[in-house]
């Protein structure tokens, strides 16, 4: 659990983390893997179309849950149940523990629950002199360790087979090897005497069918049946948010929950309990069961617009299997109860401001988790929600608020990074393009893993007119989005975009009041300003004037859409022109692919080894996969494909800056896979990843060259 007062100390944990060799492994062998068993298990599949339906489904659940709430109580109880209701996580405990005492529990077995993590029911429970004993293989482990679980599925993922030896060994006070199948065995033989003289039984639930008053328990490990049937008690503890109506709805989630989850098609165990069944402990034959739903915040988030969406959540934890930030740091630093991306929204949600402020911050927004959620979340939304919710609450930080001041005010914006042009010569790097080491506020000692660019002598905004070219008989008329990135630190780009546009002839134009996309403010959560600096370039680009609008940023390019939607799709003086806008973005790549019809005819026949790093924002934000391969194939272009092309290089704009370890460490990734090509030359779609990608290999010594697509195919246009 993440317990840091202030981000100077959550860094500090987080380098202890990223320290941790066995972890960074770990983490490294499951994240590869795992893409590869999702895919295997969905192959064949309507993916999207069966996750569409789950959030459908599940948005009907949460609009009902009162009524399906009464509907489950009164069927359940009609078998036999007893079903109670808490609206806190303290009034939880206290209602299982009131249980324990009434039927004189001293022994308890539990199947794992992130719901009684939630809530420290053991702790609660031990506080009364109940034992309390998990059965879960990796549960127990962390039970022994004293640990909160880092992953929602795989608890002990963070742990070796030797950490796991060791501790075995003290508990049984007998040496233990280091094989797992006799480590099974080892803990098989300790906690089967604790189901035996268990009096309780306490189980979490993944669905609660309110047409039968059924509840289901999805597991990998035959522990959760023993649970549910040996002991005299069972209590089953569960979110208001696993109500659905009808078992259909249930079979449906399972389809995809352990495809999600760990890559299998199918999971090892669904134990579905309907009513107080016989039981041979209890003194009447019959056993006593119990059903206690959480509230804890669930109704209040169930009626909010944004928030409600995270409700959906199947706790598979398919959000930290392909989070890069996760993968450098595992879960106790990336969640405080709950992990990944859903863990730093309902750390917020279930356990305040104090526990998240840090977290929520710990998002590189690279859209991974938006693209494998089970019931369709849009994750980094809602962090983004968070993290101004947050900001709003404690107080604007002063480097947020000088951000919102200057990139509001354009003209002041750009008088500043001209004037950076000169302020940089005393740290600038001869011809190099990199500055020779960076001002101290920069951490400069953190920074030092990628060389960084300096302010380009001449904006973009300043040379089109030269670049420029009258087209007689144009085929398209565009308007080029560069982005400040492209338009002060490397004009070349956009530039190299202009003469391949034109050479297909298509009439280009720069609107000279264009200003940053403005998601550097987005990602610092402010909010009001990013949506003025929006307004600003919706007004600075009349998208009936053009019929496209052509962007060299991934970022620029996903934010202008659906950031731009999210930000402005309820104001009505503006949303209509910015719909209009967002439907005229197009990639660079995609235009040349799809909209020109680029030839290899227009193309020299040969050109460099070559592979290429895909944006986050490109192959998420904006859905664009094949037709940067395709425009290199066809430029003649020897391509090359690296591993993990579409994880993301650790730029994150202001992530990098917060987070320059976990920078470097997904860099460092990023980079190997690269160097594992041989290519000559390395291509990506957007300058943030550019400026990453060029300055890491430069750090590293590394030969190959980084460029954006656009100057690799001006260079091979005949």
């Amino acid at each position: 659990m993440q317990n840091a007062k202030d981000m100077k100390g959550y860094r500090g944990e987080i380098k202890d983390a990223l320290d941790n060799e066995f972890l960074r492994g770990a983490m490294d062998k499951f994240a590869v893997a795992y893409r590869a068993n999702r895919a295997n298990a969905f192959k064949g599949m309507d993916v999207e179309g069966l996750i569409g339906e789950i959030a459908v489904a599940k948005d009907a659940s949460t609009a009902n849950l009162e009524a399906l709430f009464q509907e489950f109580k009164k069927n359940a109880e009609a078998n036999g149940v007893q079903v109670h209701l808490a609206k806190t996580a303290g009034e939880a405990n206290e209602i299982i523990a009131e249980i324990a005492r009434k039927s004189d529990c001293k022994l308890v077995v539990k199947s794992k629950s992130m719901t009684a993590e939630e809530t420290l029911l053991n702790h609660h429970l031990e506080d009364k002199n109940i034992e309390v004993v998990e059965t879960d293989l990796g549960e127990w482990i962390i039970q022994l360790r004293h640990e909160g679980p880092s992953h929602m599925v795989m608890p002990a993922i963070h742990l070796s087979r030797d950490q796991v030896a060791d501790l075995f060994t003290d508990v049984t006070k007998k040496p233990q090897t280091n094989d797992p199948q006799k480590l099974v065995k080892v803990a098989r033989r300790e906690l089967r005497e604790k189901y035996v003289n268990a009096d309780m039984g306490i189980s979490g639930a993944n669905f609660a069918i309110a047409e039968t008053g059924t509840i289901a328990v999805v597991t990998n490990e035959g522990n959760a049946r023993l649970v549910t049937t040996l002991p005299r008690v069972h209590v089953a503890l569960c979110g208001l948010d696993k109500l659905t109506p009808t078992l259909h709805d249930a079979l449906r989630v399972l389809k995809v929950l352990p495809r999600n989850a760990t890559g299998q098609a199918l999971t090892s165990y669904v134990t579905w309990v309907t009513g107080a069944n016989e039981c041979a402990a209890a003194q009447d034959g019959k056993k006593e069961m119990h059903i206690v739903f959480l509230d804890n915040g669930r109704s209040a988030v169930s009626k909010d617009p944004v928030f409600s969406e995270v409700l959906r959540c199947v706790r598979c934890g398919a959000c930290a299997n392909v989070c890069p930030v996760y993968r450098t740091v595992g879960g106790h630093k990336m969640g405080h109860i709950y992990i990944g991306a859903i863990g730093l929204i309902l750390t917020y949600l279930f356990h305040g401001r104090d526990k998240a402020r840090n977290l929520i911050h710990n998002c590189i927004n690279c859209q991974a988790c938006k693209q494998v959620c089970a019931g369709g979340i849009d994750l980094p939304k809602i962090i983004q929600e968070v993290r101004a919710i947050i900001q709003d609450e404690d107080g604007h930080k002063t480097e947020g608020k000088l951000l919102s001041a200057v990139m509001k005010n354009r003209r002041m914006f750009h008088s500043l990074l001209r004037a950076a042009k000169w302020a940089q010569k005393p740290v600038k790097q001869g011809s190099t393009g990199f500055m020779r080491h960076l001002p101290m506020l920069f951490m400069q000692e953190q920074q030092a893993f990628r060389e960084l660019p300096v302010i380009a002598e001449k904006p973009f905004r300043d040379t089109f007119k030269k670049v420029k070219k009258t087209v007689a008989k144009p085929r398209y008329k565009v308007a080029l989005f560069s982005g400040c990135v492209q338009d002060f630190v490397y004009p070349e780009q956009a530039e190299a975009m202009v003469k391949v546009l034109q050479s297909y002839n298509v009439d280009v134009e720069f609107p000279d009041a264009q200003s940053c996309c403005g998601l550097p403010l987005q990602m610092m959560g402010e909010l009001k300003a990013a949506k003025d600096v929006a307004v600003s370039n919706v007004n600075a680009m009349d998208p009936s004037s053009y019929d496209y609008i052509v962007v060299g940023c991934a970022s620029c390019g996903s934010f202008l859409t659906e950031g731009y939607e999210n930000l402005l799709g309820a104001d009505p003086t503006i949303r209509v022109k910015m719909k209009q806008l967002s439907d005229r973005v197009v990639d660079f790549s995609s235009f040349l692919v799809d909209v020109l019809g680029a030839s290899p005819d227009e193309f020299k026949s040969f050109g460099k080894s070559t592979t290429y790093h895909s944006p986050c924002h490109l192959c998420r934000g904006m859905g664009v996969e094949e037709q940067p391969r395709a425009l290199m194939r066809t430029a003649g272009l020897d391509y090359r494909p690296a591993e993990e092309e579409d994880v993301c290089c650790g730029f994150g704009g202001t992530f990098s800056v917060k987070f320059p370890e976990e920078s470097k460490a997904i860099l460092a990734n990023k980079l190997k896979n690269v160097d594992a090509t041989g290519a000559e030359m390395l291509l990506t779609d957007c300058p943030g990843c550019v400026m990453q990608l060029r300055g890491g290999a430069a750090a590293k010594g590394l030969k190959v060259q980084v460029k954006h697509m656009a100057e690799a195919i001006a260079d091979q246009l005949k």
